[in-house]
C-alpha cells in the first residue's frame, strides 16, 4: 500500500501488474528482456492478428524464445487470436500441440480453439477481439476455463475497476501503443479495399490514410471537392497510459499489455523501460506528474502517432483522432554500419562505417537478435594503429568504447534529434 503522489491515501491497495511486452523478432524479444519485461507474446507464423512475414517466430524460434525467457524466469504467450475457418481447426490443433510445452498461456478469440485448448491442457486467455467489456461476461468466460480476460478497448477506467472487483477473473488491459478505429479491432475496411482482411491478421490500414471527398452528382457546378479535415477521420490516436499509470493500478490490472509486434527494436526498449519506471514509482510512493511527463517524453523519441488517452476516460471523442498519420518521433535512427568484434576486457566494440558518418559526441544504437538494443554515447574512437579520431568516415572502421557486450554482424545506427 503506497501513496502515488496524486491524491490517494495511504490505504489504497496497487496492484503491481505484469509488464506485457510485444516481440516481432528476436531483436524485440531481446530488447524487452533486458529492459525488464515481465512476460512477452508473439505469433507464429499461422492464426494471428500481425500476419507479416517478417513480425512472427518459425518454430524453431519459438523454442529458442521461451528458452531466453525461462531462463530468465519470465513467461510466453502465444497468440492465436484470429478468426478460425472449418477446414483450419485440425491445423490449429497441431500447432496448439506444438506450442503447448513451450509457452504459458495461448492467446485466443475463437471458441473453437478454446475447446482444443482445453483437450489439450493448454492455458488460455482471452483476446480483446472477443470484446469483454462487462463483469457477467468475463465471468462466463472464466466458467469456461479462460485464467485472464484482455478487456476490450472501449472500457472505461471505472469499467475497468468495476470488472476488476466484481468478476473475480485475471485482467489485462493495453497501456500503449497503436489503436485500432474498429470495435476491439474487428473491422472489414482493409477486406472491402484491398482484400486483405484485418480478421486474419492482413489489415493493410486504409483507415490511417488521408480522405477525399468528391462529388459525384453530374453536370453544372458539380465538381465539389473536399479534403477531409482537421483529422485522419478514421485514424485513432496511440494510446500512452503514462500519466494515469497509478490510476490502472489502483484498479487492479493484473498485467500491462504494450501493443506493437510490428513495431522496432528500440520501440519495445523504450516502451517497457518507461513502463517498468512507472510502476516502481508507484510502488515506491514517487510518481509524481514530473516523472510522468519524463517517461512520455522518453517514449516519444521512438516511432509512434500522436499520443492520446485512448477510451479510459470516456467514449469516442474528436480529441481521440490524430491530425496526421507521419511518425511523431523525436529521435530518428540512421543505418551507420555492423559490428565487426567486441573485445569485453577492455569494453570495445570495433565498427565498420558503411553508412552514416559517427563523429564524438553522438549517440548510437546497436541491434541484434542476440544483443537485444544497446544505446551508447561515442566518447573516443581509435582506428588502424590505435591512434585516435573524431569522426569515422564512411568504408573505415573504429573501435569505440560499449559496456555491454554487442556481437559481430550486429547492426549500428546513428541516433539524431527530429527537426
Amino acid at each position: 500500500m503506497v501513496d502515488s503522489g496524486f491524491g490517494y491515501t495511504a490505504d489504497v491497495m496497487f496492484t503491481i501488474p505484469e509488464i506485457l511486452a510485444p516481440a516481432g523478432d528476436m531483436t524485440s524479444l531481446q530488447a524487452a528482456l533486458n529492459a525488464g519485461a515481465d512476460a512477452l507474446y508473439l505469433g507464429l507464423d499461422v492464426f494471428n492478428m500481425r500476419q507479416m512475414a517478417t513480425r512472427n517466430f518459425s518454430r524453431d524460434g519459438l523454442v529458442e524464445a521461451a528458452g531466453r525467457c525461462r531462463a530468465l524466469g519470465r513467461r510466453l504467450y502465444l497468440t492465436l487470436n484470429s478468426i478460425i475457418y472449418e477446414g483450419e481447426l485440425a491445423a490449429v490443433e497441431e500447432v496448439l500441440g506444438f506450442a503447448a510445452p513451450h509457452v504459458d498461456a495461448v492467446i485466443i478469440a475463437d471458441w473453437g480453439v478454446a475447446a482444443i485448448c482445453r483437450e489439450l491442457g493448454i492455458p488460455f486467455h482471452i483476446s480483446t477481439q472477443m470484446s469483454c467489456s462487462n463483469s457477467a461476461t468475463a465471468r462466463f468466460l472464466k466458467d469456461q476455463g479462460a485464467e485472464r480476460i484482455v478487456l476490450a478497448r472501449e472500457c472505461t477506467l471505472e469499467e475497468v475497476a468495476q470488472i476488476v472487483e466484481v468478476s473475480g477473473v485475471e485482467v489485462e488491459a493495453f497501456v500503449h501503443g497503436a489503436v485500432c478505429v474498429a470495435v476491439s479491432g474487428r473491422c472489414l475496411l482493409s477486406h472491402e479495399a484491398y482484400g486483405f482482411s484485418s480478421n486474419r491478421g492482413e489489415c493493410r490500414q486504409p483507415c490511417r490514410r488521408e480522405f477525399l471527398i468528391r462529388e459525384v452528382r453530374e453536370g453544372a457546378d458539380a465538381n465539389a471537392e473536399f479534403r477531409v479535415q482537421p483529422h485522419m477521420v478514421l485514424s485513432a490516436r496511440d494510446l500512452c497510459s503514462l500519466p494515469f499509470v497509478d490510476k490502472l493500478m489502483a484498479a487492479g490490472v493484473a498485467s500491462f499489455k504494450i501493443e506493437g509486434r510490428a513495431r522496432n527494436p528500440e520501440y519495445v526498449r523504450a516502451t517497457v523501460t518507461a513502463y517498468r519506471s512507472a510502476v516502481a514509482a508507484v510502488e515506491a510512493g514517487t510518481f509524481t506528474p514530473a516523472l510522468a511527463d519524463k517517461l512520455v517524453a522518453d517514449c516519444a523519441k521512438v516511432y509512434h502517432r500522436e499520443f492520446g488517452c485512448g477510451l479510459y476516460y470516456g467514449r469516442p471523442g474528436e480529441d481521440q483522432f490524430t491530425d496526421t498519420d507521419i511518425n511523431q518521433a523525436t529521435v530518428r535512427k540512421l543505418h551507420s554500419g555492423i559490428v565487426m568484434n567486441y573485445f569485453a576486457k577492455s569494453g570495445m566494440a570495433q565498427v565498420a562505417i558503411q553508412d552514416q558518418e559517427l563523429e564524438l559526441g553522438d549517440t548510437i544504437a546497436i541491434h541484434g537478435p542476440t544483443t537485444g538494443v544497446v544505446e551508447v554515447e561515442v566518447t573516443a574512437m581509435r582506428t588502424a594503429g590505435n591512434c585516435p579520431v573524431e569522426r569515422a568516415e564512411r568504408g573505415s572502421w573504429v573501435t569505440l568504447p560499449c559496456p555491454l557486450q554487442v556481437r559481430e554482424n550486429d547492426k549500428v545506427y546513428k541516433l539524431s534529434k527530429t527537426a
